[in-house]
């Protein structure tokens, strides 16, 4: 049997009215956590199954919102006008209609004759907006246009410049007055409407489906607007990891270059051996354009640098590897052992009388790789020790790229003491390379 009208107590009006919008932004705020949903939210260019899903996605807990009020005679779960209104102007007229026809079919067993049609009509209304307008206004939509109304009214005089803000929000506006009407008309017979008991508990009415449109728009497009700043932080981060693994290139080129100019008249040999190491390891950077490499990649690169450093250096310098076998597919950051390698030999024992070792050792735990650089050379004084990492462009490089990709809790860690040596650790998440399965 159709539901009888009358009109509503007022505290179980406003109570309807309230619960109406909490309804509208639970089911927003639910949907926009799926990343299905988030997906078609990201652009204006929908195909016919991004469509078709948004409708389903966006439909079925509006139908069954309508059901709960049918069956439940729970009416603040009625979202039919701003529902079907909302789906046309995201997705098309199209989508609005099948979302109208979707909550516009069950209330036709309960004889409400005029909900089919006004429903779809709404869907159609949305989604013909949407086809004629800007689609950023869309995005902007919101019922406090009317604080800047004398403006709208302004520009419309002296340049004939519509304020889409306007049309927007006057269209669920129109929609909910012409609901209220056929309700009057026809009662709960035809169309189901909250009959108000007075002119203000209708605008408070008509107010609450303009927000019902409101809300979800605004939960949406802060979404749109984080996934964007979040795919900009991710660029800008990419960028800056490039930035530095291309400084410390340079930088390792120019101090290997003036260790060969020195040895160029007094030992042409040697220098005529280096420069062949050299165009070896600069073979290997111009051929790998990654900036993330497995540590076992890392520690092969690392050999060739030794390589060049043990012919200057000869025998008095010596190299120890403790690497756990587990570490070895762990990827890290491209070029950076090099030049923690380089600062040992340069600044730990090239000033050591006598002979030198550097130890690499790479070891997991707890879900990270630790990785440690440690030599016994000269060692750094206590008080230049914390300036150490912001000094010279081989340490403040591998502590700023830790910093940029893992994040300000992972930096460079060094200890030292003087005479005695200096150890760098570094501490990253244990991502490794997934099997390569063979034919």
């Amino acid at each position: 049997m159709p539901q009888q009208a009358g009109i509503l107590p007022s505290e179980q009006f406003l109570l309807i009215l309230f619960f109406k919008l909490a309804m509208a932004a639970t089911l927003a705020t639910m949907l926009v956590r799926f990343r299905w949903f988030r997906r078609i939210l990201l652009t204006e260019r929908r195909e016919w199954p991004e469509r078709l899903i948004f409708a389903a996605g966006l439909g079925i807990p509006l139908t069954a919102g309508v059901l709960a009020r049918l069956l439940l005679h729970y009416d603040a779960a009625d979202l039919t006008l701003s529902g079907s209104f909302l789906a046309g102007l995201i997705a098309g007229p199209y989508a609005g209609a099948l979302v109208g026809a979707a909550v516009g079919l069950p209330p036709l067993f309960n004889q409400e004759w005029a909900a089919l049609p006004f429903a779809i009509g709404c869907g159609f209304a949305g989604g013909g907006l949407r086809e004629i307008c800007p689609k950023e206004e869309i995005w902007r939509f919101s019922p406090f246009f009317v604080t800047k109304l004398h403006t709208s009214f302004w520009r419309l005089i002296r340049g004939f410049t519509l304020d889409w803000q306007v049309i927007l929000v006057m269209a669920p506006v129109l929609l909910e007055v012409l609901r209220q009407q056929l309700g009057r008309q026809f009662g709960h017979t035809h169309v189901f409407y909250l009959q108000p008991e007075n002119g203000w508990f209708y605008a408070a009415a008509v107010l609450v489906t303009v927000l019902g449109v409101a809300i979800p728009i605004k939960i949406w497009n802060s979404a749109r607007i984080e996934h964007r700043l979040a795919d900009q932080e991710q660029l800008l981060m990419a960028a800056r990891v490039e930035a530095l693994a291309n400084q410390i290139s340079p930088h390792f080129l120019f101090n290997t270059l003036t260790s060969i100019s020195s040895l160029i008249r007094s030992q042409p040999e040697t220098a005529r051996l280096l420069i062949v190491k050299l165009s070896g390891l600069l073979r290997r950077l111009l051929r790998s354009q990654e900036h993330f490499v497995t540590l076992r990649e890392e520690l092969e690169a690392v050999d060739e640098y030794l390589d060049i450093e043990r012919i200057r250096f000869g025998p008095t310098l010596t190299v120890e590897k403790i690497i756990d076998e587990d570490s070895l597919d762990t990827v890290v950051p491209s070029m950076i052992l090099q030049p923690l390698v380089e600062n040992s030999i340069k600044h730990g024992l090239s000033r050591k009388i006598g002979g030198g070792c550097v130890t690499i050792r790479a070891t997991r735990v707890a879900g990270h790789a630790v990785i440690e650089v440690a030599d016994n050379g000269v060692g750094i004084p206590e008080d230049r020790l914390a300036s150490s990492k912001q000094h010279g462009i081989g340490l403040s490089n591998v502590n700023e790229r830790l910093k940029v990709i893992y994040g300000a809790n992972h930096e460079l860690k060094l200890k030292s003491v003087a005479g005695q040596g200096t150890l760098a650790r570094i501490e990253i998440p244990a991502m490794v390379v997934p099997e390569r399965e063979t034919a």
